[in-house]
């Protein structure tokens, strides 16, 4: 599984992911102890815009920053998103009214937004062999869960002899090391073809969204991942802290079981999908947080339920989130896959945007057991739609035909089949030569 961690152009991205991870996630913790700061028992409303603000740049910047970011270095791009994120950080200690909260939040998602599309599109160019790069998603799929994990306790540690506004500080050094491990990675080279029009970029993803069989599959299951993921991370403290009437701790140890959970499925990947399409493990991932989330709106009356519900549901949860990275990179060539991995990053966060008001919503007008069910149907919804959508047989390698040319045209010859002839095959993606899927086929 750490086998990619050998190619040292990957092995200082995946560094510069983890220090970013870790920064982001003690500015989590500092974010909310800001806020109880500003506007005590209404911190919630701060950190409630703070998140709308988060999910409105990652859904409508993302494709734009993609999109303006085409001609420019790959390295300076990262460095410079690394360099604003580490001065939003350590303004923030700075501030004392909760627009200012919102403003510099605001430029930090927006550098975000940018700065993880682009760092997951090369990934698949350092490692074009497709179990390195199975690996290398199952890895990214870890650090995230370690890193869920190990800030909270890594800040409760240093809260202990500092005060939350020193965590800032924490934050910056952590994008300061990223863009230092950036710095010294060996990035390959970007195409040297000429840019596509503005136009064409900014909507080159969601076009290859549309007109893909396989990316509407991955659409629909994002929406399964996100309902399953809110009832975690929207309903947890009031399951634990209300209705059971537990400790913060308590709350903490439940998070880290379904972080346990997904970390299982991400070591376990690899291996399995040798053996099974994306497709498969994609929808297995979404069937089982569905059946956890019936189950849980009738046996989840006790914390021990709880821990063992949740640890299934992170093992479906990284069933369905990890294997897309490989959906995508069958789906698009180098050009494309910048504007690719950016459309789905502003589309999953899209599905986000509408399980998270249901998980709490539903809860505060009803109940838990309420939103158990309501989000187990929201997510059968995206298993059943991800499982017509996306066809089951879905080969890389597709026969079709291009009438349009000439026998002797170049680009037929270059098919792994019928050389010379109208008719040929080869790995089949949406393009400027390719404009739509071939009638008959998945």
């Amino acid at each position: 599984m750490f086998s990619p961690l050998r190619h040292a152009g990957y092995r200082n991205l995946f560094t510069a992911q983890i220090a970013a991870l870790l920064g982001t996630g003690l500015a989590t913790v500092a974010l909310g102890l800001l806020a109880f700061d500003l506007a005590g028992a209404n911190a919630g409303q701060v950190l409630g815009a703070a998140l709308a603000i988060k999910m409105v740049a990652y859904i409508g910047v993302a494709p734009f920053a993609s999109a303006l970011s085409a001609r420019l270095p790959r390295k300076t791009l990262l460095v410079s998103l690394d360099v604003v994120r580490a001065g939003v950080a350590v303004s923030l200690p700075f501030v004392s009214e909760p627009w200012q909260v919102y403003g510099l939040m605001t430029v930090l998602y927006v550098a975000s937004a940018a700065f993880t599309p682009a760092l997951q599109a090369m990934i698949p160019d350092l490692l074009p062999d497709e179990a390195e790069y199975t690996k290398a998603l199952s890895l990214s799929r870890l650090a995230a869960d370690l890193e869920s994990v190990a800030s909270p306790v890594l800040a409760a540690l240093l809260l202990a002899f500092i005060s939350y506004n020193n965590l800032f500080v924490g934050t910056a050094l952590g994008f300061v090391v990223s863009a230092l491990f950036v710095v010294g990675a060996s990035l390959p080279v970007p195409s040297r073809l000429q840019p596509k029009p503005f136009i064409q970029r900014l909507t080159g993803g969601l076009r290859l969204f549309a007109l893909t069989p396989r990316l509407r599959g991955l659409l629909a299951i994002s929406l399964a991942t996100a309902a399953g993921g809110a009832m975690v991370f929207v309903n947890t403290v009031v399951l634990v802290q209300s209705q059971f009437g537990l400790s913060q701790q308590a709350t903490a140890w439940a998070l880290a079981a379904f972080g346990g959970g997904s970390m299982t499925a991400a070591v376990v990947l690899p291996r399995l999908l040798s053996r099974v399409s994306d497709r498969t493990a994609m929808v297995l991932g979404a069937g089982v947080m569905t059946s956890v989330l019936l189950a849980g709106a009738w046996v989840a009356v006790s914390y021990p339920v709880l821990i063992g519900l949740w640890v299934i549901m992170g093992f479906g949860y990284s069933l369905t989130i990890t294997p897309a990275g490989r959906a995508l990179r069958r789906s698009s060539t180098a050009q494309d896959r910048p504007p690719l991995f950016a459309a789905q990053f502003a589309l999953s966060h899209a599905c986000w945007l509408i399980a998270y008001p249901v998980a709490g919503l539903v809860s505060a007008e009803a109940d838990p057991a309420a939103a158990f069910l309501v989000l187990a149907a929201l997510c059968a919804t995206g298993a059943v739609l991800g499982l017509l959508i996306w066809p089951a047989r879905d080969p890389e390698t597709v026969a079709h035909s291009h009438p349009e040319l000439a026998a002797d045209d170049p680009h037929l010859a270059d098919g792994a089949a019928g050389g010379g002839k109208a008719a040929h095959a080869h790995p089949f993606v949406i393009d400027e030569r390719h404009d739509r899927w071939p009638r008959g086929r998945p």
